[in-house]
């Protein structure tokens, strides 16, 4: 099963994306901080790191520049509401997806399963 770190200080938000992934099928582990995911990131595997940009302590760009560090073959994405903010995001991290908000729920669970579809085709050759 595919685990993903969502990372999103809005509450309604964090649990609204963590509910739908789930659904979808996705296991998923939720913090409200870029710093509450470091210790996971060091403790546990994950496949994916979602993380949303724009948080108090550590920003999401960050915590992906860290979790590379910590975790190299993790996939990122990120989801922010500013657009300046997502050219930042492609620049430092160049590998990771952006998904801008408003999205959809659907949209949000496509790409995903879009990332490991990818992943899981490539990693078989």
């Amino acid at each position: 099963m595919v685990r993903i770190l969502l990372a999103e200080d809005d509450d309604a938000m964090r649990e609204y994306l963590a509910r739908a992934l789930e659904k979808a099928g996705y296991q998923v582990s939720a913090v409200d901080r870029g710093t509450a995911a470091i210790p996971l990131l060091e403790s546990e595997h994950f496949d994916l790191l979602l993380t949303d940009i724009v948080m108090p302590e550590m920003d999401g760009i960050e915590l992906a520049q860290k979790a590379g560090i910590i975790a190299p073959d993790m996939r990122v994405m990120f989801i922010t509401g500013f657009a300046a903010v997502t050219l930042k995001a492609g620049k430092a991290v160049p590998q990771a997806k952006v998904l801008s908000k408003p999205f959809h729920l659907r949209d949000l669970v496509m790409e995903v399963d879009r990332m490991f579809e990818v992943g899981t085709a490539t990693g078989n050759i």
